[in-house]
């Protein structure tokens, strides 16, 4: 003991620990402000992801502003883009759950119109075995059911099996497409229908007026599970364990984190979640059709990656995602209120995708 304090010029080891500790802050810092502007921008946003998607999403409004102010900043035209981006942000949420584990779902659209489907079929039609017709409240258990089960395929195939989760849920994505269209038989169930047999179903289309805007129950929902969702990724080890399967998994492995029951986990909750959205996509419609939302896979993942949340996983939020699919919802209103083409809406989303995972590229290197 006597040599150390020697050796540490007379201090004992803890002073001399905390000397160091001050020294390699002070060094650190020092670094970093001498750092080119470029890197420390690059350190910045890798810090904080959220920030390049929120000067996006000021960029597209200002964008609209000045193209059509009266009508891009009306109630009405509010109303539109929340309505739009309802069903986008509560896939996008079932899709970050996947990319943040550094894999993709592509089925995340068909098991919602699936879901639809079953709830609307299975009171309407009968379609539930010998039965005539399900309860109504039967009906809405076995919508979310099929939502479960198809991500417990999906998440037993990419587990089980080993395969890569872009080639299973392209597989999954046709052969849900396949079922749908086989149970269904391509008929629609009504409007009429739905509000005679099963009003609940439609209940997510409740409108709300705030301000003069229009909102829909179904928009509440979408707030609700991303708060939820959000407080598990950022305030459960279950969360944690998620952002560290897809940022190492090895590693994770290695910590003693079970990484296939994880995977399973977060894809039997983006199929429940993505089964939610066909109830609320019942709302947004009114009707139910096999043929409804049949973008709304891509354009999940478009908001997720605009979002922020890297594809190469352990880096994305929540907040990030609806930030992304409201990008998506306001540059699409502000391409259509210049009156051009659609074909420049899918221009700019396509520029703003290639952007955002560029952007990403950059960012992830600041380790390097």
């Amino acid at each position: 003991m006597t040599e150390i304090s020697e050796s540490a010029g007379g201090r004992s080891p803890q002073e001399y620990e905390r000397v160091l500790a001050a020294a390699s802050t002070a060094q650190a810092v020092f670094e970093e402000e001498h750092l080119p502007l470029g890197k420390r921008i690059q350190r910045f946003l890798h810090a904080y992801p959220t920030t390049v998607p929120f000067v996006v999403l000021l960029v597209g409004i200002a964008l609209g502003l000045i193209v059509n102010y009266p009508r891009f900043a009306t109630a009405s035209n509010l109303s539109t883009i929340l309505l739009q981006v309802t069903i986008i942000g509560m896939l996008g949420i079932a899709q970050t759950l996947i990319i943040l584990t550094a894999g993709i779902d592509l089925s995340v659209g068909v098991v919602m119109v699936i879901s639809s489907v079953v709830m609307g079929s299975a009171v309407v039609m009968g379609r539930v075995g010998a039965l005539e017709g399900a309860p109504m409240w039967l009906a809405f258990i076995l919508g979310l059911l099929c939502g479960v089960v198809c991500g417990a395929v999906n998440g037993a195939l990419v587990t089980r099996l080993k395969m890569p989760p872009f080639i299973v849920t392209l597989g999954t994505l046709s052969i849900i497409g396949a079922l749908n269209t086989f149970y269904s038989q391509s008929e629609t169930v009504r409007s009429g229908d739905l509000e005679a047999q099963a009003p609940f179903l439609q209940l997510m289309g409740y409108p709300i007026e705030i301000g003069g805007a229009r909102i829909i129950l179904g928009t509440v929902l979408l707030l609700v599970v991303a708060i939820l969702v959000w407080y598990m990724l950022n305030r459960t080890a279950f969360g944690r364990h998620i952002y560290a399967t897809g940022d190492d998994p090895e590693a994770a492995h290695l910590s003693g984190i079970n990484t296939d029951r994880v995977l399973l986990s977060v894809y039997i909750l983006a199929g429940f979640i993505s089964s939610v959205a066909g109830w609320v996509l019942i709302g947004r419609v009114g009707a139910i059709s096999p043929t409804s939302g049949q973008d709304a896979n891509l354009d999940s993942i478009t908001a997720v990656v605009i979002g922020g949340t890297s594809l190469f996983g352990g880096r994305g939020s929540i907040v990030g995602t609806l930030i992304g699919a409201l990008i998506v919802g306001v540059f699409r209103s502000a391409v259509s209120l210049a009156g051009l083409d659609v074909l420049w809406q899918q221009f700019a989303v396509g520029v703003l995708i290639i952007v955002a995972v560029a952007l990403d590229q950059w960012i992830r290197r600041v380790a390097k």
